[in-house]
């Protein structure tokens, strides 16, 4: 008996080798961290139950049947954090590059399979040179298998994606078909073809970090909701991450203790509207003042600034927030903030996670490189996703909401639950000078009469009266009290129930 138990050891430290000491030291000496070690940064301490620890692969091509490591480049398993389950892959770039075989494909299907069985999340550790060559279309067919349950998932469990070193090629739609992906600065990039095959087909000189960077996916694409500086910042900052989601579609977010009151009033919100309309204030002031203890969760911080996505709690209760900035672009919608706004507003309905939405909106952005990038169908999107939501929607309108903009803005006539304006809000087609040289072009010569005319405008439509008259808005609340309004406002929704036609799926305007 000893000497089996033995042998199990030797196995277990020769597998928890990967691809020996020498490729570890040269993984640290990159700056990163092995695949064990994130997963014990990321999951809380001895939770971690490991799956398929001996796997190998069954290739025999190019000599490669010499070369067999336990665990064939990946880690996976279960585990929890702060208590909740989630189920983990970690790719081993020590073990063959990470690359991804028929095994180590079939070893992420399993854990994706458990947990949509289970209803927890799935976190992948992207760490791979790619597919396999030895292998063939064996590995493609993995990497296809892990693609269609990655769909099938969707909507059902939260998908993660950690990018903690290179992912290319066919690995890169794995991670775009999750819900979030998270990438490390200087020492992860995403591509689906490289620097050298881009210098040979187009002759364009890039390196990688320009070519699928952090910086270039978190800035210009938007493929990534987020960067960090290193290993460690990222897992640290998942852990606080994950507390905002739920395990599934069928369970809640979790409540967390909170030390805050929900009614508590901040006076410095009824200054928060400068005097002159021109003049642009920071909406996250907002977001932090009504977010219990101020803390809030940033999506896609550094992409498409004139709208602000986060997760933030009210009474101890996650929800999403959806606030135009007037800081950037005057908080204009355009075809990139209509886009990062409707995927955002997506994932919270797809998991019952209820939404939040602080209104400054002038308009869509004119102009023709909107409208030759498709600005029509781009704003569609988030009307669209706004207008299907179910989940508790609350809307809060600070200074304007003008055109269209403001129906796309979680109107009353989308199915908001609760539409609040302060007593700064403007409701109108359009600002009063616009509106004014429309209605009397022919008054234009006599400045004293278009003075006058524009001052009528605004006494009659730059107020938030008109639109509560109609019903369309609930109720002009003081600024000081945002948070209690909006903490009783979802506080008497948590027994929502509203459904919409069956279907097989929707066709939202892609």
């Amino acid at each position: 008996m000893k000497d089996i138990l033995q042998e199990l050891d030797e196995r277990r430290a020769e597998a928890q080798l990967g691809g020996g000491q020498a490729r570890i030291d040269a993984q640290h000496a990159r700056g990163k961290l092995t695949a064990r070690e994130r997963l014990e940064l990321l999951l809380d301490e001895g939770s971690f139950e490991e799956f398929d620890m001996f796997v190998r692969h069954r290739s025999t091509d190019f000599g490669i049947e010499a070369d067999r490591p336990y665990g064939d480049g990946v880690v996976t398993g279960w585990g929890t954090i702060n208590g909740r389950m989630v189920y983990v892959f970690s790719q081993d770039f020590t073990v063959f590059g990470g690359s991804l075989s028929e095994t180590h494909a079939q070893k992420i299907c399993k854990i994706m399979d458990m947990a949509v069985q289970n209803g927890a999340p799935v976190i992948g550790i992207n760490d791979s040179g790619g597919a396999r060559i030895q292998e063939g279309v064996a590995s493609l067919a993995g990497y296809a298998e892990v693609f269609q349950r990655n769909i099938m998932a969707s909507g059902v469990i939260p998908q993660i994606s950690l990018i903690m070193g290179p992912c290319a090629g066919g690995a890169v739609y794995s991670p775009a078909m999750t819900d979030f992906i998270f990438m490390v600065r200087d020492t992860s990039y995403m591509f689906v073809t490289g620097p050298d095959v881009v210098k040979t087909v187009t002759n364009e000189v890039v390196t990688a970090e320009q070519l699928g960077g952090a910086s270039t996916h978190t800035r210009k694409s938007s493929v990534a909701d987020g960067a960090f500086d290193n290993d460690v910042e990222m897992l640290t900052e998942m852990r606080r991450f994950f507390d905002y989601l739920p395990l599934s579609n069928r369970d809640k977010a979790p409540t967390r203790p909170f030390f805050d009151d929900p009614a508590r009033v901040e006076d410095s919100l009824d200054t928060l509207i400068p005097d002159n309309p021109n003049q642009p204030y920071d909406m996250k002031e907002l977001i932090a003042k009504v977010a219990d203890e101020g803390d809030f969760f940033e999506i896609q911080r550094d992409f498409a600034a004139n709208i602000v996505t986060a997760f933030i709690r009210i009474e101890g209760q996650t929800v999403g927030v959806v606030a135009n900035q007037p800081m950037c672009l005057a908080g204009v919608l355009d075809i990139d903030s209509s886009r990062k706004a409707a995927r955002f507003v997506r994932f919270c309905d797809a998991f019952n996670i209820p939404i939040l939405t602080l209104v400054d909106v002038p308009g869509f952005l004119p102009g023709t490189g909107q409208e030759y990038g498709g600005v029509i169908k781009h704003g569609a999107k988030l009307l669209f996703a706004y207008g299907e939501a179910t989940v508790p929607k609350v809307t809060v309108i600070t200074r304007k909401a003008y055109g269209g903009a403001y129906d796309v803005m979680a109107s009353k006539h989308l199915r908001g639950d609760f539409n609040y304006a302060w007593p700064t809000a403007e409701i109108a087609v359009m600002g009063a000078k616009g509106a004014v040289e429309i209605l009397y072009r022919s008054e234009l010569d006599d400045p004293e009469r278009i003075a006058a005319r524009t001052s009528d405008y605004e006494d009659r439509f730059a107020n938030p009266f008109v639109a509560a008259e109609k019903g369309f808005i609930d109720e002009v609340i003081q600024p000081h009290s945002t948070r209690k309004r909006v903490a009783r406002a979802f506080a008497s929704l948590r027994n929502k129930q509203l459904t919409n036609p069956w279907k097989k799926h929707d066709n939202i305007p892609l």
